[in-house]
């Protein structure tokens, strides 16, 4: 399913649970016909991410609302500006808010904690990965956080790739046998579908050369002089990818190593969301 299609999806499932039957605080209150225009105001200062989200909520209520895009997403954003402007019937502009702002506000979130790790990144060739450690049914528009903060979308789900991770290993039998019996499957089953093997120590990469088959390896929990010594075995052969107990500290450290990408699932999972708010614009008379 293409992202468009992924998130006209999430909004339809993420409206129904908050509207339910309806929103009987807006229908008691105000008038079906009645119109009028909020503003995104910007409370913190950060990443913007999610105005074109929000544009697509407003939108998937109304499709003849009118929004204001004043800030983008990516730019910095700092306390007082506003970001857009939305002219429309006061139903959706209440009905959208929720969404609009749980979506911006952690989104936002997760965009300005990237950027810190990849302007980190900046003077090397290694690019930050995210992962599937991820909020349940939110993952679209978190992995879309990371890419607005210049990282690089990992795997999506279970289904777009094949990584041999610990317990696979162990479950299987060995790492020799869960790559031979991965690299089977594919040939068979997913010929494309690439591969991607963890590795805890030296002598498992040096396992994973001598059989070959796969694309990436991952090294997990080395210590940057481990990456370094792996990185001369590996010799340029396959990708490589650093991961665990990576963090805006050390970064620079694994990246001087030449390792291919670093994830972090820290971008998704220890990011804060940004204040936002949606504000009613009254014109008086």
């Amino acid at each position: 399913m293409i992202y468009e299609e992924q998130l006209q999806l999430l909004i339809k499932n993420a409206l129904a649970e908050d509207i339910g039957d309806g929103d009987h605080s807006t229908l008691s209150s105000i008038d079906s016909a009645a119109t009028g225009k909020a503003v995104l105001k910007i409370k913190e200062d950060g990443i913007l991410a999610g105005v074109s989200v929000a544009q697509k909520i407003f939108h998937y209520m109304q499709p003849d609302a009118v929004i204001n895009i004043i800030k983008h997403d990516g730019e910095v954003m700092r306390f007082g500006e506003v970001a857009f402007e939305v002219f429309a019937k006061v139903h959706t502009i209440l009905q959208c808010e929720r969404l609009v702002l749980n979506s911006m506000q952690r989104m936002s979130g997760i965009a300005t904690l990237t950027k810190q790790y990849t302007d980190k990144l900046k003077p090397y060739k290694t690019k930050l990965l995210d992962t599937r450690k991820t909020t349940p049914n939110f993952r679209l528009l978190e992995k879309e956080a990371v890419r607005i903060g210049g990282g690089v979308n990992h795997r999506f789900g279970l289904y777009d790739m094949i990584m041999l991770k610990d317990n696979h290993i162990d479950y299987c039998g060995g790492i020799e046998k869960a790559i031979e019996k991965a690299y089977q499957y594919v040939q068979e089953k997913k010929p494309g579908l690439r591969i991607e093997v963890e590795t805890r120590n030296v002598e498992d990469v040096k396992k994973v050369m001598a059989i070959g088959k796969v694309d990436v390896i991952m090294l997990d929990n080395f210590k940057p002089d481990q990456i370094t010594e792996a990185l001369k075995i590996i010799d340029g052969t396959y990708q490589t990818e650093a991961s665990g107990g990576i963090n805006l500290t050390n970064i620079e450290a694994y990246a001087a190593t030449g390792v291919d990408f670093i994830s972090s699932g820290a971008v998704i999972h220890q990011a804060k969301s940004l204040d936002l708010s949606l504000k009613a614009v009254i014109h008086k008379q």
